[in-house]
């Protein structure tokens, strides 16, 4: 099949629009939540349960429908993903107890599947033009701007017309645009050719081979952190600016979608630089910078007393507002290119199973968006100081950074034996001989 550049900025734009839709439903708990919450009651954990379920059936869902995206094209398995979605959120008010919301919130989350079928589908246009792969990928994955939109417009759609029907609105919505993504678009070129050639699609077993080896693995801990900790802010950040900075729930929003919006539209500039300087030199970029910005939103309000010659002297640190705005920003901005990154390795490494290895990484990466909230409200109630979620995701970066760069040190030694072996040094012949050899 003879692929134009019509047809992959089709695959490219249809798959994003319908991506931002579907990640938009996928974090709606970080607003519906509060007002849930209130409710019914419940504690910090049970509230970190409730918005990180969605993102268990996003995650856990990644990894067969990436393979079946490979299988069955992923034009059909998008639509069909989305429209099963759309169905469990128009319902989800029909749930009056939490048992029942945690049950329509598993539903819910198929939406954040639909990641792994966006990344197969897209990259299968892009098979012979690895110059641009992974600026599409990244373009692709500005779809998570849908969190934005959610943190952004769901407080006001709320106000007006109550929870209830805000999820129904935005369960239209998301069946709407499953029915326009499969009449715009078209069936995958590799599904074409598999087709012509009357070829079964590969075993399921078959696609997932490639799993069996550790550096999947080590790119799946990448994106723990630059993807499930992106998911986790987002859903949680409305929560803290509630808790800690006493702002109204429509402020909350504004402000958490001032980090995911960065932490969105910019995965396509990290794709582009992926394919300009590499995947790795992104990589480092982002958790220098991460481990940078963590370290400081780590900090606790803490008050001194300084016992004086004449009397006490008290003062208090923290980080105000707006700091504390800028730091979430630059942090969702290193994100974005940390996840395009990720992705940038994938189909270089392993071509010809970008849907099992895709869905896997997105698999361990939604599964941080799902444990993370949930760890967020546990260091809460029992730690009992508001910024010990930052504490945590600092020392996640930094195992994930040690990890990365002795893999690759180790990588490098491989490629150049001779690398960091004693030289010759003549100079030194006339200090002591024994030195120099």
């Amino acid at each position: 099949m003879r692929v134009t550049i019509a047809d992959q900025h089709r695959a490219v734009t249809s798959s994003t629009l319908a991506f931002t839709v579907c990640f938009a439903v996928w974090t709606i708990f970080s607003i519906l939540g509060l007002k849930i919450k209130t409710e019914l009651g419940l504690s910090d954990t049970q509230f970190g349960i409730l918005v990180a379920t969605p993102v268990l059936t996003g995650s856990l869902s990644r990894l067969i429908l990436g393979i079946w995206t490979d299988q069955y094209g992923g034009r059909k398995v998008f639509a069909l993903t989305m429209l099963a979605s759309a169905l469990a959120t128009f319902i989800l008010p029909m749930a009056t107890t939490y048992p029942l919301l945690l049950a329509a919130a598993l539903g819910v989350g198929l939406a954040g599947g639909s990641f792994a079928v966006g990344v197969a589908y897209v990259s299968q246009w892009y098979t012979h033009d690895k110059q641009h792969q992974g600026t599409a990928l990244g373009i692709f994955g500005m779809g998570n701007v849908g969190a934005a939109v959610t943190n952004f417009g769901a407080p006001f759609l709320v106000l007006a017309l109550g929870w209830q029907q805000t999820a129904q609105v935005y369960a239209v919505i998301m069946a709407v645009s499953a029915v326009l993504f499969f009449l715009v678009t078209k069936d995958d070129p590799h599904l074409v050719e598999r087709r012509k050639k009357k070829e079964k699609p590969r075993s399921i077993l078959e696609q997932m081979t490639p799993l069996a080896k550790l550096q999947v693995w080590r790119f799946s801990l990448y994106y723990f952190f630059v993807f499930g900790a992106f998911v986790a802010l987002a859903l949680w950040l409305p929560r803290y600016y509630v808790g800690v900075y006493g702002v109204s729930l429509q402020t909350a929003g504004m402000l958490a979608a001032a980090y995911a919006l960065p932490g969105s539209i910019f995965r396509a500039l990290g794709g582009y630089f992926s394919d300009r300087y590499g995947a790795r030199t992104v990589m480092y970029w982002t958790f220098l910078a991460s481990l940078v910005c963590l370290f400081f939103m780590s900090y606790p309000l803490t008050d001194y007393v300084v016992h004086g010659i004449q009397q006490n002297i008290g003062f208090t640190i923290g980080i105000p507002l707006p700091v504390f705005v800028g730091l979430t920003i630059i942090l969702g901005f290193y994100m974005s290119l940390g996840k395009a990154a990720v992705y940038k390795h994938i189909p270089v490494y392993y071509p010809d199973h970008v849907g099992a290895v895709g869905g896997m990484v997105g698999l361990i990466g939604g599964l941080g968006g799902f444990c993370l909230p949930i760890l967020f409200g546990v260091m809460n109630d029992i730690i009992g100081v508001w910024t010990s979620c930052f504490m945590l995701l600092f020392v996640l970066t930094a195992v994930a950074t040690v990890w990365m760069h002795m893999a690759i040190s180790r990588m490098e030694a491989r490629k150049n034996p001779k690398r960091g072996v004693p030289r010759y040094l003549p100079e030194l012949d006339k200090l002591n001989p024994k030195l120099s050899k």
